[in-house]
């Protein structure tokens, strides 16, 4: 059981997560930069002049657009990435020490299958719908695995609190004899993000996709809650696989950090070695390779738990 912190820790949560996503969008920006030929110092910035200019950028709308709704659903996914990160410890220390964390990270997950469908509905645009119903059915794709993975956590640990996880990988991470949950895991995470190669939710084929007619402030705050959403998954997998805080020399907080910055670093480098997947093509690979797998290794656990 991990040493809840104090309520306004919780008003400092938003900033620990703001300031991860702003050092991955950089990250991102520089390489798409020294791939493209560009000045690399330049880019270190582009995603603090991108927010400057949605913020002066004016709202546009489409006709008869259901503004309440579109502006509700992306609220609703900033919303949903913060709270999902509560169950997450720094360390030992999470904002929230639920007994049903797991369950909780999966349930603000799952509002954002809402969030995304409303955007695209409220817009009112055949191009923003598409987005809406692709992010559908990608969630239908990867939901099962993520689930089979956040259950062979729990099933190792014997509990569904999450610094009770971390604290049952002391003698050997999750990772190392739960490889295929971690994988199943770490591949659900960018594609609850609508992030590459998963973002075809918001494609360019679909000039934008389910963000196809936002602007201004609220495409800021549906991109800023997308990249919080990846930056809370990331974060998930350190109490989840790879032991918490644990490790030598630096304290448990750093070591959070550490290790969610280095999934933060596989994901960026997955993006930009893979081609966007359709998700009707991510749905094949999940029931035809992921679902089965992840199932089997929720076995395996089970009956190493049982046995021992």
């Amino acid at each position: 059981m991990g040493d809840e912190l104090p309520w306004w820790a919780g008003l400092l949560l938003p900033l620990v997560l703001v300031a991860l996503a702003a050092a991955t969008a950089s990250a991102d920006a520089v390489l798409t930069a020294r791939t493209a030929g560009a000045p690399a110092r330049q880019a270190l910035t582009l995603p603090l002049r991108d927010i400057g200019g949605l913020l002066v950028q004016q709202r546009r709308r489409t006709l008869a657009a259901d503004v309440l709704l579109g502006r509700s659903g992306a609220f609703a996914l900033l919303v949903a990435a913060v709270l999902a990160s509560l169950a997450t410890p720094l360390g030992r220390w999470p904002v929230a020490d639920f007994s049903i964390g797991i369950v909780w990270f999966n349930a603000m997950e799952v509002v954002a299958w809402a969030a995304v469908w409303l955007v695209g509905w409220g817009a009112n645009s055949a191009y923003g719908l598409v987005g809406g119903y692709r992010f559908i059915a990608q969630g239908l794709a990867y939901e099962l695995p993520h689930m089979f993975a956040l259950i062979t956590a729990a099933l190792g640990a014997g509990s569904l609190r999450v610094s009770d996880v971390a604290a049952a990988q002391g003698s050997l991470w999750f990772v190392v004899w739960m490889p295929a949950a971690f994988v199943g895991y770490l591949l659900s995470v960018p594609a609850m993000a609508f992030w590459g190669p998963f973002d075809h939710p918001v494609g360019a084929d679909a000039a934008g996709g389910a963000a196809a007619e936002l602007s201004g402030v609220d495409r800021l705050v549906f991109l800023g809650g997308r990249w919080l959403l990846l930056v809370s998954g990331a974060a998930f997998a350190v109490p989840l696989f790879l032991g918490g805080g644990a490790g030598p020399a630096l304290p448990p907080w750093l070591w959070s950090l550490v290790k969610t910055l280095a999934v933060l670093a596989v994901l960026v480098w997955l993006k930009r070695r893979l081609p966007t997947v359709r998700m009707e093509r991510y749905q094949e690979i999940a029931w035809v390779v992921l679902i089965p797998v992840t199932l089997v290794q929720a076995l395996i656990v089970a009956v190493v738990v049982l046995v021992r």
